[in-house]
């Protein structure tokens, strides 16, 4: 296994005086396996679908210069208290903010992410830092972000780099204002423009509202935050409830929640929409279910809620509620895998075009309740539907010896 990646300087944090560079917890980062023989040649050209393929918490409640790689289909492993969760957290938090959102929605608690011994500076400053690397058309593109969480929070410095170029720059220079002096990569008349951005949003989603395109240093600029800015968006945190989805639920956007309480609903609508896929999923749950297994299906009742049920084949089926917590956790796990951004509540970017999309499912405690074949029957569907490129899953586990050694699967061990 190889040593944890480090982060390579990005803007310094409020606790960069903290001499203590280690929590006790260490990220050490490889792939196990990925497929073994070589692609043929017309693969190894650039994939141009925007896509995360690395994450770093330079200072992040537990973590400290770790790096972490995202492949296809990526399995964070460890014991509890490594930091599993805090690593798909980061990752939902950076997606929330390329999609626009503000920072106080995206860290409503930021005190508890600060390093547990980074100490304040002067001004009595303490935040963290975190970034990520995402490769498409314009090759690798990093993104380093530093965040003050205390006395208040707000961005204080943001770097985009390409190819060892910095195109996007921001700095807290006067502490007084809410905003943020930034400068971008322009090589016109000026090498670069300088405006304030705010300091509560992520300047890398602002510069498509703010870059002109006039001159070519502008549109690599623009090409890059664009690509960073896709490759974050569209991702679905999912954790799904037994206990929610046992119950009958009101029919409603047929969109389904990151605890999938609403699946009956969905099935109702995505049974309907898609044959083929629907088959696929009856496929699935004949795999992760016990007993005989013919159809999913969705009944309407006469309260105007919707409850979903197994066909058994034989004239009898069996309400969701009869069914064990792992057997309706796999069943909600498959049905994310099968359906994609249209069924799922994420924020798809609607101005990009359907073959350069992509969704990456983050999946805690991916296998909390499932048995020996139900995990590996919804890791191979992953690969599979990962395949096709425009789902990627990023699963947390706490053992992930059963998957070692796997093709396209990436495992990342995590120690406490």
């Amino acid at each position: 296994m190889a040593a944890p990646s480090a982060a390579s300087s990005p803007p310094t944090p409020p606790d960069a005086t903290d001499p203590c560079r280690s929590s006790g917890a260490r990220a050490l980062s490889a792939p196990s396996s990925l497929t073994a023989p070589g692609p043929p040649a017309a693969a190894l050209r650039r994939d141009p679908r925007p896509r995360v393929t690395e994450l770093r918490l330079s200072a992040f409640a537990r973590h400290r210069g770790a790096g972490f790689p995202v492949g296809q289909v990526t399995l964070l492993a460890g014991p509890s208290g490594s930091g599993k969760s805090t690593v798909l957290a980061a990752y939902e938090a950076l997606a929330r903010l390329g999609g626009g959102a503000a920072l106080a929605e995206v860290f409503p608690d930021p005190g508890a992410l600060v390093p547990e011994r980074a100490r304040p500076d002067a001004q009595r400053r303490r935040g963290f830092r975190i970034g990520c690397t995402a490769d498409g058309a314009e090759g690798p593109v990093r993104l380093d972000v530093a965040v003050q969480a205390e006395p208040e929070l707000r961005i204080v410095g943001e770097r985009l780099t390409a190819g060892g170029l910095v195109l996007l720059e921001t700095a807290l220079r006067d502490p007084g204002r809410r905003a943020v002096q930034a400068a971008w990569h322009t090589a016109g008349t000026a090498p670069v423009t300088r405006a304030p951005l705010p300091d509560d949003r992520l300047g890398t989603a602002l510069l498509p509202l703010r870059v002109a395109g006039k001159t070519d240093g502008q549109r690599q600029v623009l090409a890059a935050a664009e690509q960073m800015v896709v490759a974050l968006r569209s991702v679905f945190p999912c954790d799904p409830r037994p206990e929610s989805m046992r119950v009958p639920v009101l029919t409603g956007s047929g969109r389904l929640l990151r605890g999938c309480d609403n699946l009956a609903d969905v099935l109702w609508r995505t049974r309907a929409e898609c044959g083929r896929r629907h088959g696929l999923l009856v496929d699935a749950v004949r795999t992760g279910c016990a007993g005989p297994v013919t159809d999913l299906v969705a009944e309407l009742l006469g309260d105007g809620t919707v409850r979903a049920l197994l066909d058994r084949g034989d004239g009898h089926r069996t309400e969701l509620a009869r069914l064990g917590d792992g057997e309706l956790r796999y069943l909600a796990l498959a049905l994310v895998l099968f359906t994609g951004p249209g069924v799922l509540e994420v924020d798809a970017p609607g101005e990009v075009p359907d073959a350069m999309r992509g969704l990456t499912v983050l999946a805690d405690g991916f296998d909390r309740c499932l048995d020996p074949r139900q995990r590996a029957e919804l890791l191979r569907t992953a690969v599979l539907v990962g395949e096709r490129g425009h789902i990627r899953f990023v699963g947390a586990v706490g053992d992930a010896s059963w998957a070692d050694g796997a093709g396209a699967i990436t495992v990342v061990h995590l120690e406490a």
